[in-house]
């Protein structure tokens, strides 16, 4: 009799183990945070709360039978409705969290970034706006319930750790007083090109008009002191390039007081490792890129050729 009760408890218990398990409360999933530190017996009341487990019980006891106990991860999880209790113990024994990711494009502003990060919506908190340049832009893997301030500061250390290994690993007699400086002029260089391979020719270009005291004359860097890294809406202005912010390079001599952006990895390479190159001058050259030149009279030459590209463009009429 007692054997026979016991056999039907095991059936009982492998069937609710092995067969479908609770229907989602909403939709086809349920999604289901597991704190660090859990023990297991809240681990199971969350997971039974969440009508992801139909017993806490029995899944307290497979846990501790197949030794998964002991090795149950923290995390977000996300169950199918309906997912037999072997499979959502599996699941956060393996540690199959749901992944989420934060993504900062290379070269916007710190405002924009600060933007991202309170439009994530399964973030938390409030943050401060930083200075512009601080923050690394790549794509950070992020939890559901972090703090905005915290990841925000993980960008900000990823750049710090960036630009220390960058910094003592710098070219020699580079026109900078401190990173910060390299920092800026990545940040020029990263609006001015969107070419990864003429970033270290662009970079080593503006070395040079910094070692001959030549002025910067880019129309990012003017941009930016009009909108506060805002794009502009329509091509730059002979009213507005004379428009004397501190961040007017046609005006001021030398870097402007800030970055203009949070410049990518390969920017700041490009800044701390530039080309060595004689050209002085740059213009775009119409598919994209840019053709430079050393001398003055060499640059006219391009810009009269860009001046003849782009009045074509405007011409032309497309069926």
């Amino acid at each position: 009799m007692i054997a026979g009760i016991l056999l039907l408890g095991v059936l009982a218990a492998g069937w609710i183990l092995a067969g479908p398990g609770p229907a989602a409360p909403r939709g086809e999933s349920t999604d289901v945070v597991l704190p660090a530190g859990a023990r297991l017996p809240s681990i199971a009341a969350t997971l039974a709360d969440a009508h992801v487990i139909s017993s806490s019980p029995i899944f307290i006891l497979a846990a501790e039978i197949t030794g998964a106990a002991s090795h149950l991860q923290a995390g977000e999880y996300r169950f199918a409705s309906h997912a037999p209790m072997w499979r959502v113990l599996a699941a956060i024994r393996s540690g199959a969290v749901v992944r989420r990711f934060v993504t900062v494009p290379e070269g916007v502003a710190v405002k924009t970034v600060v933007e991202i990060l309170q439009r994530t919506e399964f973030l938390t908190g409030e943050l401060l706006t930083p200075a512009e340049g601080a923050v690394l832009p790549e794509t950070y893997e992020v939890q559901r319930g972090e703090s905005r301030a915290s990841v925000l500061a993980r960008m900000m250390a990823a750049r710090d750790r960036l630009l220390t290994r960058l910094w003592r690993d710098r070219a020699p007699g580079l026109p900078y007083r401190n990173p910060e400086d390299a920092v800026i002029l990545a940040s020029i260089v990263e609006r001015e090109t969107a070419l990864p391979l003429e970033r270290p020719h662009i970079a080593g270009l503006f070395v040079n008009r910094l070692r001959t005291g030549m002025r910067l004359e880019s129309d990012p860097t003017v941009i930016y002191g009009l909108t506060g890294g805002t794009p502009l809406g329509h091509g730059l202005r002979v009213s507005e390039l004379e428009n004397p912010t501190p961040y007017n390079t046609y005006k001021i001599s030398g870097l402007p007081p800030t970055p203009i952006g949070n410049p990518g990895r390969a920017a700041l390479e490009a800044a701390l490792r530039p080309a060595v190159t004689g050209d002085r001058y740059f213009v775009a050259d119409g598919t994209g890129g840019h053709v430079f030149a050393a001398s003055l009279q060499a640059h006219l030459k391009n810009v009269a050729h860009w001046r003849v590209i782009e009045k074509t463009r405007a011409t032309t009429v497309t069926p």
